[in-house]
């Protein structure tokens, strides 16, 4: 329920109809909500953002899964040409660096394009996306392996994410394919779209965790990161998911273009890379939010169980 309803004690010669036979009209027992208490106007404010909103998004609705499901995918297409433009860098690094034997650093990149490419591809035109899905969260795996960043803390929570953003687009795809679990009968596809639904929540926020424990600390940073967290939190229990995953959507998208501003550092720096893959790593995480904008929050949430109250 949307709405607070404040019970007072009832007043003196107060007698219940237990069987409904009296008139319908409320008992002067229960009071109205103030209309001057300020967290009535805090609500009716923020109904009035909720509903404007609403309007002003409507022309952009239709649109939001193509929307997100490319962003989802774009760090994997980004990442592919990557390695076609510096294959040769990259065989070098695998071999000298991660001691790949010749031929095994050949396949190792060849097999993580060819996945990339067709996984990102099939995301998009929502063609056997269940299978594009677990091949890309086997590219996201193998890859944290591959080149030695599996114990690295920011690339762990933020990879935690794009594997939040995957399950977001696998939960979308549920109510077409019913035969991926067959081996649990006991599950509904209701029930399964839920839990991945729950795991897509829980594992989008971790990007901000990753923002969190990284640079230098300033009151900017400290106010941002508060309300990143309480957003985070709410996103993940399901209250108010849906307005929460907007103000994610702005901040992570003001904060990549001054934070990830690779277009800036010239081709040659040796960290223009670094912040081309966290630009659009970023873009992956925005991609599930902007899904879970567009799905809501799923059954296991607050907002879905206040509906059945």
């Amino acid at each position: 329920m949307t709405s607070r309803i404040n019970i007072a004690r009832p007043q003196q010669g107060f007698s219940p109809d237990p069987h409904g036979l009296s008139n319908s009209r409320p008992s002067s027992g229960y009071r109205s909500a103030n209309p001057d208490d300020p967290v009535e106007k805090l609500r009716a404010l923020g109904k009035q953002v909720e509903d404007h909103v609403e309007i002003y998004s409507q022309p952009l609705k239709p649109h939001l899964p193509a929307i997100g499901r490319f962003l989802i995918v774009v760090t994997f297409m980004e990442d592919a040409l990557r390695i076609m433009t510096q294959w040769g860098d990259q065989i070098w690094y695998m071999q000298n660096h991660r001691h790949f034997p010749w031929g095994l650093s050949h396949l190792f990149l060849l097999m993580n394009v060819v996945v990339m490419l067709i996984g990102s591809f099939a995301v998009v035109t929502k063609r056997h996306t269940e299978y594009a899905v677990a091949g890309l969260l086997s590219v996201v795996v193998i890859q944290g392996f591959g080149y030695g960043l599996i114990f690295d803390l920011t690339f762990f929570l933020r990879n935690l994410s794009v594997i939040g953003g995957l399950l977001m687009v696998f939960s979308d795809s549920m109510a077409t394919r019913k035969k991926m679990f067959a081996g649990l009968p006991s599950i509904s596809e209701t029930d399964r779209k839920k839990y991945f639904l729950l795991a897509g929540r829980v594992l989008l926020i971790f990007l901000f965790l990753g923002f969190i424990i990284q640079g230098s600390w300033s009151i900017v940073r400290v106010f941002v990161s508060i309300l990143g967290l309480v957003a985070c939190t709410m996103v993940a229990v399901g209250f108010k998911a849906k307005w929460s995953a907007i103000f994610l959507v702005v901040v992570l998208s003001i904060f990549n273009v001054f934070a990830n501003n690779w277009w800036s550092v010239a081709s040659a720096h040796p960290q223009r890379d670094f912040l081309k893959y966290d630009f659009f790593q970023t873009l992956s995480i925005v991609g599930g939010l902007i899904l879970l904008v567009n799905m809501g929050p799923g059954g296991f949430s607050v907002d879905e169980k206040k509906k059945t109250y």
